[in-house]
């Protein structure tokens, strides 16, 4: 039985325009529709994704064949489903949160949501810093945010690094999302992880002052208005970049063709260039918890690894894997190493740092 997607695909600011009582009607009211169509039995395993079913179904029906555990699954979006656990409670029927960006597990972590599972394979085969410490979360592929240049009006050599982009001589030039899309506000927080909230906030402020036009659209509609001259710079993830290349687009696939990667702080002494994961969690109302195992080993597995990587243009959080083709085409890079739960303890401090500079 495959549950298909809920009424959280609906987009978040229809969540946002609700006050809490009538948000909690409606996530409960769901749990209540969803939960009966779930079964806590030996043969299953629940799972929320905020990933769009054609990006792990795929993945989720070989488990299936290779394990003969039958996955059960509800899409929506990432706060949406992290809230509808909270209102779940232990009641839950959801034994696997998978979502976006370290921020959102951390979060997950924090709100008592998730529990710790001792894998030596999910340790064996995820680098440190793509984990929780405690092991309440651990990442499962991974994507850069680089800046992006428009090949016929910049040279790589005028790039350095992200605190570069603070300098005057881009001003009106640079095209970034809002500060309310987690993926930005995880990129200031790894940047006061590693620098501390002054310089951070030194650095946002020159940021935002060179911004050609105010935030607005997602990390395709960025790479999109830089290959129509509205700038010459984005920032954007690598992976949004790769499906608009290898997809079948025409209009997505000619803009990326326009622009290129740069990747920033790749010196002896620099931190390298800034990182964040899709990861997943078992969570605190698990009821399916050896089950729930299995599956976050299996996608760790070669198999899902390099399934993830050619179909989904992300990099295999495990070393033994290759990248994509495509990806490859990039060239290696040096990541920044901090482990990612800095991103969610530093997400507060910069979301008031980005508030404060005026980053709409």
């Amino acid at each position: 039985m495959h549950l298909l997607a809920t009424p959280f695909n609906i987009d978040n600011s229809y969540y946002l325009q609700m006050d809490s009582t009538m948000l909690k009607k409606l996530v409960l009211g769901t749990a209540l529709f969803a939960a009966p169509l779930f079964a806590f039995a030996e043969s299953e395993v629940n799972v929320y994704s905020s990933r769009q079913e054609q990006l792990i179904k795929p993945l989720l029906d070989k488990f299936t064949a290779s394990s003969g555990i039958k996955v059960n699954l509800v899409t929506g979006k990432d706060d949406a489903l992290i809230e509808r656990l909270k209102l779940e409670g232990k009641n839950s029927p959801a034994d696997i949160l998978l979502t976006a960006d370290a921020g959102r597990l951390y979060r997950t972590k924090d709100l008592g949501l998730s529990q710790a599972i001792e894998s030596e394979t999910l340790k064996a085969a995820i680098p440190e810093n793509l984990r929780d410490p405690e092991n309440q979360w651990f990442g499962l592929t991974y994507r850069a945010r680089p800046i992006f240049y428009v090949k016929e009006k910049i040279k790589p050599i005028d790039l350095s690094t992200y605190a570069d982009l603070a300098d005057p001589k881009w001003k009106g030039k640079i095209c970034v999302r809002s500060s309310d899309n987690i993926y930005n506000q995880s990129m200031l927080a790894s940047m006061i992880a590693s620098q501390g909230p002054e310089a951070a906030t030194q650095w946002a402020e020159g940021f935002v002052k060179n911004l050609a036009r105010p935030p607005e659209g997602g990390d395709r509609d960025q790479l999109k208005a830089a290959a129509a001259g509205i700038c010459d710079l984005a920032i954007a993830n690598t992976y949004y970049y790769g499906q608009m290349l290898a997809g079948d687009v025409a209009e997505e696939k000619a803009a990326a063709e326009k622009v290129a990667i740069f990747w920033p702080d790749q010196g002896e002494q620099a931190r390298g260039t800034h990182i964040n994961v899709s990861g997943a969690t078992v969570t605190k109302a698990a009821k399916n918890k050896d089950n729930a195992v299995k599956l976050l080993e299996y996608l760790v597995g070669d198999e899902a690894q390099a399934w993830y990587a050619e179909h989904n243009q992300e990099y295999p959080v495990k070393t033994t894997v290759s990248a994509s083709s495509l990806l490859k085409a990039w060239g290696d890079f040096k990541a920044d190493s901090i482990n990612l739960s800095e991103l969610g303890k530093h997400n507060a401090q910069a979301v008031k740092i980005m508030d404060t500079v005026g980053w709409k």
